[in-house]
């Protein structure tokens, strides 16, 4: 086997047009990971969104792990330990929250059971990420007084026109203390600084000794592009992002062409 680790994001990569995942790809996977390949799943995501599909490619029975949040927390999924968990800095919230109002957009973030609480209106793009996810959305009147936890990301969502100067505007302003970027055309993450896909690989693979050189990252989002930049191959979806597309190294079938078992079978099964 060429390589050790294969870490693949969910949503347009992973699973298909109805999120799911076919069981070509699960059989492919399976075989992978019996021949002793690392699976390891890399989601935007909160942790309690990701358990379904963890579960279904076996990531307890073969040891693999689960990076949520963009990259702000590490679970091994076999024992649910947390390795990694950075979270959102808290004076930050407030400003958000009005530059949310400002410019009428949704402002989500997850509470302790992963599930949404918003603050603003609520858009049909939250009551995606909710369905997606399998939890549930709170309105609160005090969003900043009600957010009483730690966090690790907040969301914000709204028409693709809109956040993409805002996009600019908030990266200026937070440049260096925020990580700032949109994950979808309708969502913009907003992230503790130094958080990334590549950043929370950066900290798993040293732990099991396995260099980038020894890892495949596959994605079609924009929030992919660091890991897919990390990896020893970075691998874009036919269906990703045209810039996602430019940081990888090559681009396979679309997710709904089982796309991921060329790769697999090319990097993992061929002797």
């Amino acid at each position: 086997m060429k390589q050790k680790v294969l870490v693949l994001d969910i949503d347009g990569t992973l699973t298909n047009s109805k999120k799911e995942i076919s069981e070509l790809t699960k059989n492919a996977l399976y075989a992978m990971q019996e021949a002793g390949g690392i699976a390891v799943i890399a989601s935007g995501r909160p942790t309690a969104g990701t358990e379904k599909i963890a579960d279904e490619c076996k990531l307890s029975e073969y040891g693999g792990y689960v990076i949520s949040y963009n990259g702000a927390r590490i679970v091994r999924w076999n024992t649910k330990e947390t390795l990694y968990n950075h979270t959102f800095p808290k004076q930050f919230l407030p400003q958000i929250y009005e530059i949310a109002l400002k410019h009428n957009v949704g402002l989500i973030t997850y509470d302790p059971q992963d599930n949404l609480i918003t603050g603003t209106r609520t858009d049909s793009y939250m009551e995606l990420e909710a369905r997606i996810n399998g939890r549930t959305i709170t309105q609160v009147e005090d969003f900043t007084g009600a957010v009483r936890f730690p966090v690790n990301k907040c969301l914000i969502s709204g028409e693709p026109e809109v956040l993409a100067p805002l996009t600019e505007e908030l990266r200026k302003r937070y440049y260096g203390v925020l990580n700032i970027y949109r994950s979808e055309p309708f969502f913009l993450e907003i992230m503790p600084p130094k958080v990334d896909k590549a950043h929370a690989l950066s900290r798993l693979l040293p732990s099991l000794g396995i260099s980038p050189q020894e890892c495949v990252c596959c994605g079609d989002g924009y929030n992919d592009i660091t890991m897919l930049s990390y990896a020893g191959i970075g691998v874009a979806m036919a269906n990703a992002q045209p810039e996602v597309k430019e940081a990888a190294d090559i681009v396979t079938l679309s997710n709904d062409d089982d796309g991921l078992v060329p790769v697999i079978k090319t990097y993992f099964l061929k002797d």
